[in-house]
């Protein structure tokens, strides 16, 4: 009985704090019946309003991954006084890189004109994705005509990557070994090497003025490893913010599991830079 009683001590504050956070789900960003275009809304039930605001895009090699599997991200930041919305996108192959890239900058023109509603506010948004969902997160950042092509001028405040894959497609896809990963990634951005090149964030770096907060585990992909810091240096360079971190000991899919736990010290970065 004693160590009921503890358990349930202990476990109060999180039950309180569960409570409070608020869910909005499967809210359509493009006033369609698609489920590729819907997004997830994270946030803390509390008096206070004009929240920053984080837009998640999940990672899966362009071709795999739904918002509904990142519940736990969107309500540790909310827990942590930051809105979150977690969306989804179409998929290869139904859709290639462009396709994608322009409904993410959908979801953050509904995202700009819609948060207050949910307490958060349109001139604090910033961007975070994984792996894949890092590189469209940077690739509507980066390139100028998918905000354009829907009528709005940048409102990203920030950029955060977390193991970000496809930086510079084109030098991935010219040296890497041609397995089945490889063949997969075709499918989105397909066989004619002029895709490669503007489908990579990279190619348009010098457009980049927003700060920038890196993540990329010791142990993950060799591309990732290079490009990262490649992406770090050059924002340097241009006088852009930016700050870059290597997570000792981790790997690819687990630079973005471990967020799992609420207490994982990559929230304690991404909130002191969303709050800057």
């Amino acid at each position: 009985m004693y160590k009921k009683i503890l358990f349930i001590i202990l476990l109060f504050p999180f039950l309180v704090t569960s409570a409070q956070v608020k869910t909005a789900k499967n809210l359509n960003y493009l006033g369609n019946d698609e489920v590729s275009n819907t997004l997830n809304i994270y946030y803390k039930n509390d008096s206070i309003k004009n929240k920053p605001v984080i837009i998640f895009i999940h990672g899966g090699s362009w071709s795999t991954g739904k918002k509904e599997t990142y519940w736990w991200l969107g309500r540790n930041f909310a827990r942590k006084g930051v809105v979150t919305v977690i969306i989804n996108y179409p998929l290869a192959p139904n859709a290639g890189y462009e396709k994608m890239a322009t409904d993410c900058a959908s979801a953050v023109k509904w995202v700009q004109e819609n948060i207050a509603n949910y307490k958060g506010s349109g001139e604090k948004i910033f961007l975070m994705g994984h792996s894949a969902g890092a590189h469209l997160a940077e690739l509507i950042n980066a390139d100028p005509k998918y905000f354009k092509n829907i009528g709005i001028k940048n409102p990203v405040k920030g950029v955060i990557l977390n193991d970000p894959f496809g930086l510079d497609m084109y030098e991935y896809l010219t040296k890497a070994e041609k397995d089945d990963s490889y063949t997969n990634f075709l499918r989105t951005f397909t066989n004619d090497p002029a895709n490669w090149k503007k489908g990579s964030p990279l190619t348009y770096v010098d457009n980049i003025k927003n700060p920038h907060l890196l993540f990329y585990g010791a142990k993950t992909y060799d591309a990732i490893k290079i490009q990262t810091p490649r992406l770090n240096q050059i924002l340097k360079a241009n006088h852009v913010p930016s700050e870059i971190v290597e997570v000792k000991g981790k790997s690819h899919v687990p630079m973005i599991t471990q967020m799992i736990f609420g207490c994982n010290k990559l929230y304690a970065k991404i909130v002191s830079f969303v709050n800057e």
